[in-house]
């Protein structure tokens, strides 16, 4: 099966861009099943119900999200009856929403999507994110019980990254990290079949700071001191990403290959 996942999506540029190029990347390049990272969808803080439902209908599967999650304090609300939508699973017991679900990809295909949070310089007070990775697979069986599973692991540390992947290699198709709105270049199938990524970058406008409207972030850089809120950058918008060929039978990634498309970045698509 092909697996198409779209990182952080920025904004009503990285939402524009997305909403006009994802439904023909799926016919394309007959993509079985497409995530979107929308933790920063709604002017780069979180995301409403209407931008969720918007992303839904252009072909996404799942929208996915991290530590913007609740900035839209609707969130809270639609998190519980919004079956595609994810909310890191290492939040504490009792917190509104999902935070992994078993899906019906377009080939019949069962994939399990994780969402889950890393700890290093970002929210060490929530639960363990290998121990919250090593419940998700207690009992399931790749090839068995699911054909697929796909974490999006939101994280700020590299190094916590690639050990989570390292953690779960063989037990996962693909671990794809977001936040850090960077793409990198170290795609790779690790040593037992799980394919991984240290960052799919943003859809957004990379003429900014990490999507932001460069001003702001630079006078705080300059002065210390702020002038007004962040805005999410209006310019063109490149969708960044990373496709995934996984094998029907073990449900191990054979291929990870990025996806960049739009101004700025080196151009480059998966399949």
């Amino acid at each position: 099966m092909r697996l198409l996942f779209l990182g952080d999506m920025v904004g009503r540029s990285g939402r524009e861009a997305v909403y006009a190029q994802l439904p023909g990347m799926i016919e394309k390049w007959k993509v079985d099943f497409a995530i979107v990272n929308g933790e920063n969808a709604a002017g780069g803080f979180g995301i409403t119900e209407t931008i969720l439902e918007e992303t839904l209908a252009a072909g996404a599967d799942v929208v996915t999200t991290g530590n913007h999650v609740w900035d839209q304090r609707e969130a809270l609300t639609f998190a519980e009856r919004q079956e595609r939508f994810l909310r890191p699973a290492n939040f504490p017991s009792g917190t509104p929403g999902r935070g992994s679900n078993i899906y019906e990809a377009r080939n019949g295909a069962r994939v399990l999507v994780a969402n889950i949070m890393g700890n290093v310089f970002m929210h060490p007070e929530l639960d363990d994110p290998f121990r919250c990775g090593e419940a998700l697979m207690d009992g399931v069986q790749l090839g068995r019980d699911v054909d697929a599973v796909f974490v999006d692991f939101h994280a700020e540390a590299t190094s916590e990254k690639i050990c989570f992947a390292l953690f779960l290699d063989g037990q996962v198709s693909a671990v794809v990290g977001t936040h850090t709105h960077t793409p990198t270049a170290d795609h790779q199938i690790l040593a037992g079949g799980t394919a991984y990524l240290s960052d799919a970058g943003m859809s957004g406008c990379y003429d900014s700071s990490l999507g932001m409207d460069k001003e702001e972030p630079l006078n705080r850089f300059l002065s210390k001191i702020p002038k007004g809120r962040f805005e999410a950058a209006t310019g063109e918008a490149t969708i960044c990403g990373c496709g995934i060929d996984i094998d029907d039978t073990t449900g191990l990634a054979t291929a990870i290959k990025p996806l960049r498309i739009g101004p700025r970045l080196e151009n480059v698509t998966p399949w």
